[in-house]
């Protein structure tokens, strides 16, 4: 579990792939000197366990499911990776719950350059904009975030400078593709309300009304 709270970055090292998996080397600075073999790391929102510490290199084992449903699979040596340790009992929550499960991914649509921020829209499947909320959580490349407006298909949030110069989403150009995960809470709710409803549409007026709320 973590919180969406960037640490530091890293830079990649090597990736390698194969038909069963991969591995991922992370520069990872002086944080390797407090890291041991089976610890939790969050790399660019993905939860990954240290196979490996050699230097300030850490070695990961990537599965095949994790290429598929993330971007790690489009890493190269050099690019920047957000890093965060797993959250500690007793930690204080500065985020929201993020798990490292990333649900799918993103492309940044449009960028908007404002005093003191920066306004980012996404453009993400209609499967995941349906768990995400106005003024919600939203870990995006592992950093916690305030969903700002929201569509069918498009969502945005404000990055203020802090995060721009910590995180590598101050990096990222139109294009570029990012990890998507939503809150835990909503997904649950998404869940439930299905389950009571039968149906995997909207909590609407008309369910509501139909269950004996007016």
């Amino acid at each position: 579990m973590f919180t969406g709270i960037i640490e530091t970055m890293g830079k990649v090292a090597e990736v390698s792939r194969a038909s069963q998996g991969g591995r991922l080397w992370v520069h990872v600075g002086p944080l390797a000197k407090e890291l041991r073999v089976g610890d939790s790391l969050s790399i660019d929102g993905v939860c990954l366990t240290v196979v490996a510490v050699k230097g300030d290199v850490v070695n990961f084992d990537v599965s095949q499911e994790t290429f598929k449903r993330s971007t790690l699979g489009e890493l190269r040596p050099g690019d920047k990776v957000n890093i965060e340790r797993a959250l500690r009992v007793g930690d204080r929550l500065g985020g929201h719950f993020v798990q490292g499960h990333v649900d799918g991914t993103a492309a940044i649509k449009k960028k908007e350059e404002g005093q003191g921020q920066c306004t980012m829209w996404f453009s993400v499947g209609k499967e995941l904009s349906q768990n995400m909320l106005e003024k919600g959580s939203v870990a995006v490349d592992g950093v916690s975030l305030t969903v700002v407006d929201i569509a069918p298909s498009v969502f945005s949030v404000v990055l203020i400078p802090h995060t721009l110069t910590n995180t590598t989403l101050g990096l990222k150009k139109i294009g570029d593709r990012v990890n998507v995960e939503t809150d835990i809470l909503g997904k649950w709710v998404r869940r439930l309300q299905a389950a009571w409803t039968g149906r995997e549409e909207g909590l609407t007026k008309e369910v509501l009304r139909a269950k004996g709320f007016e």
